[in-house]
């Protein structure tokens, strides 16, 4: 799921090297990701209305369903 969320972000934005994330387990088993990326790209990354950042959840969500995990996608400062 890191891996995905990674590969992700890093094609939406333009400065690929300051893309981050990272993982976090939760007591009840829940997963946490933070992504943080550029200054200037977290325009790209949030989408117009949240767009983006929802489709990105959507599809992270989807891949922990496989692996029977619950699964929370942060965008960070």
């Amino acid at each position: 799921m890191k891996d995905l969320l990674d590969y992700l972000a890093r094609q939406l934005v333009d400065d690929p090297e300051k893309v981050a994330v990272e993982q976090f387990d939760e007591e009840d088993g829940t997963v946490v990701l933070e992504l943080s990326v550029g200054e200037e790209d977290y325009g790209r990354v949030i989408g117009k209305g949240g767009r983006t950042a929802n489709a990105l959840r959507t599809v992270v969500k989807a891949s922990a369903v496989k692996e029977q995990r619950r699964v929370l996608v942060d965008i960070v400062d």
